[in-house]
């Protein structure tokens, strides 16, 4: 997605907000993990998944405005990337719930099985296309196990794959007691 000097300073923008460490070290960043997601477009195949990422270019809005630049109106519409879109989707997971954004942009990845991918396992980077392919193409279990949502031991008449991610969200709202 890089489109020269606004990339690199909409890429910080985003990470610092999900990512606050006191003292980085390798071992409590996630750099790398943030650059794949942000380097990886989110397509959905679910046609009300448009939506999210709509909510997630939004976030290109929100920090032209709040920096004080002038974008580039073709910057604007390129394709969200999935960094975007959950970080986007975790401001809506907060709004519904009172629970901070970060928080919830933190358990969706550890729900996808990437929160392990922290900067001091650097040769393991390879796993996490695999992960966001499974993500992006629904070939996760029906209950959402390997996807944001898994409902494990939890009775749902919805195959996970087959419903918008704003429902697999309520679906497991549901199942967490919200």
């Amino acid at each position: 997605m890089s489109t020269g000097p606004i990339d690199s300073e909409y890429f910080n923008w985003l990470c610092a907000k999900v990512m606050r460490v006191e003292v980085p070290t390798p071992g409590n960043t996630w750099w790398n993990l943030l650059r794949e997601l942000y380097n990886t477009e989110f397509v959905w195949v679910e046609a009300m998944d448009e939506n999210r990422a709509d909510d997630g270019r939004e976030l290109r809005t929100e920090f032209i405005h709040q920096v004080g630049w002038d974008a580039d109106p073709v910057w604007l519409r390129l394709g969200c990337s999935v960094l975007e879109m959950l970080i986007a989707f975790s401001k809506r997971a907060w709004f519904q719930t009172g629970r901070s954004a970060e928080d919830w942009f933190w358990e969706f990845i550890d729900n996808l099985g990437l929160k392990k991918f922290t900067d001091s396992v650097p040769d393991r980077f390879s796993e996490i296309p695999i992960t966001l392919e499974r993500l992006l193409w629904r070939t996760y279990e029906p209950d959402g196990t390997g996807g944001l949502f898994p409902l494990k031991n939890v009775f749902t008449v919805n195959d996970q794959r087959k419903v918008e991610i704003w429902h697999q969200f309520c679906d497991y709202l549901i199942a967490q007691g919200y």
